[in-house]
């Protein structure tokens, strides 16, 4: 029966944005091209009230993930949903389909493109299939020496970084509205402890089908193993596969806990959630309801990246309570797996595909630290 209601709601918004007329796409393509979270006129401009939208025509949008139930993606995509139509009083609401109700990752990417859904929240692999340069995120352990604050003034602050990928989403047809993250990591899990760069040598790992993924834990003598996540826990369970690697909010969604012993804070890859829009259906909207949008999606960021912490701890402690042993790393460790000749090659490798963004993001996440 939803999904019946979505396939309405999305005909009313094509309705709705076709009777916005061209003016407004005129209006909007200044806005279009800074994001939601970068102008941070969102969170400091003075606020609208709901009767400021009542005589615009009602909007609504469809909106999804796939992400595991509760997990910070989903939380993010509700509380933006819920934030937008409080603002405007209802007139701009967003159906949010959480979970994979509508479809995995890939396969929203691809509704999102053709404008069949208008928003998506989702983790940084899937999307570089159609943003090649967010393949930055696949630099390993880049942004593992510095806190939330200070990769948020890059990712989402007025940064070169920030514009430059805002521009890679704005050809590729999107827009770029905000990434929520709080210096939380993906970590692997295993049934033997990895306490040294040693213990990876062999290690049977699954990791998502991403090529700059399986290299880097190829360069550390692991053996990455991409495999649907449906048929991961049984795997460990039957000990077809050795480890895995996600966000702890994921293990703990999933229980691994019952068929692994130990939780390694590889911090190898950051945990974060983009939402992205349908550049067309951003673009024909009312400047007004782009402003509401950037507003929600600002507060949301703000009050998500204070809770993520919270809860990546509270995750950890819930594993550890389960019987999981945590293995953490000292500085050494991640010197010591950045000098291996294999991740300096895959440093470059990446670099150079993204057109120089990797450095640009080394050196102004280095300049925010101070």
């Amino acid at each position: 029966m939803k999904k019946i209601t979505a396939l309405v709601l999305a005909a009313a918004m094509t309705l709705a944005l076709a009777s916005c007329g061209g003016g407004n796409n005129a209006a909007s393509s200044g806005a279009a091209s800074s994001g939601a979270a970068s102008s941070g006129a969102a969170s400091s401009g003075a606020a609208s009230t709901a009767g400021d939208y009542a005589s615009l025509d009602p909007v609504v949008l469809t909106g999804a993930d796939s992400t595991g139930k509760g997990a910070a993606g989903q939380l993010f995509g509700e509380m933006v949903a819920a934030k937008v139509d409080e603002i405007t009083g209802g007139q701009l609401t967003i159906d949010y389909y959480p979970n994979g109700e509508l479809g995995a990752d890939a396969d929203l990417l691809r509704q999102l493109q053709a404008n069949d859904i208008q928003l998506f929240v989702g983790q940084t692999a899937p999307v570089v299939s159609f943003v090649p340069e967010v393949a930055v995120y696949d630099l390993p352990m880049v942004f593992a020496q510095y806190d939330g604050a200070t990769i948020d003034k890059v990712l989402n602050g007025d940064s070169q970084f920030n514009t430059k990928l805002s521009e890679a989403f704005n050809a590729a047809g999107f827009q770029l509205m905000g990434t929520l993250q709080n210096a939380t990591y993906r970590l692997t899990t295993s049934n033997t402890e990895l306490a040294t760069l040693a213990d990876f040598d062999g290690l049977q790992i699954r990791t998502m089908e991403n090529p700059n993924h399986m290299a880097f834990w190829e360069a550390i003598g692991a053996e990455p193993t991409p495999m649907a996540w449906n048929e991961v826990y049984f795997a460990l369970q039957s000990g077809n596969l050795a480890a895995e690697e996600n966000a702890a909010d994921t293990i703990v969604g999933a229980n691994l806990n019952e068929v692994q012993k130990y939780l390694s804070l590889t911090n190898h890859i950051l945990y974060a959630n983009m939402m992205i829009m349908n550049q067309e259906a951003y673009d024909s909207l009312d400047p007004a309801y782009q402003e509401a949008l950037n507003q929600a999606v600002a507060e949301s960021l703000t009050e998500m990246s204070a809770q993520l912490a919270q809860i990546d701890q509270d995750n950890k402690a819930d594993l550890e309570s389960k019987g999981m042993t945590i293995t953490e790393y000292g500085p050494e460790f991640y010197e010591e797996v950045l000098a291996v000749p294999g991740v300096q090659e895959l440093y470059k490798t990446i670099d150079a595909s993204v057109n120089g963004l990797g450095a640009t993001l080394q050196e102004e996440l280095a300049a925010a630290a101070g």
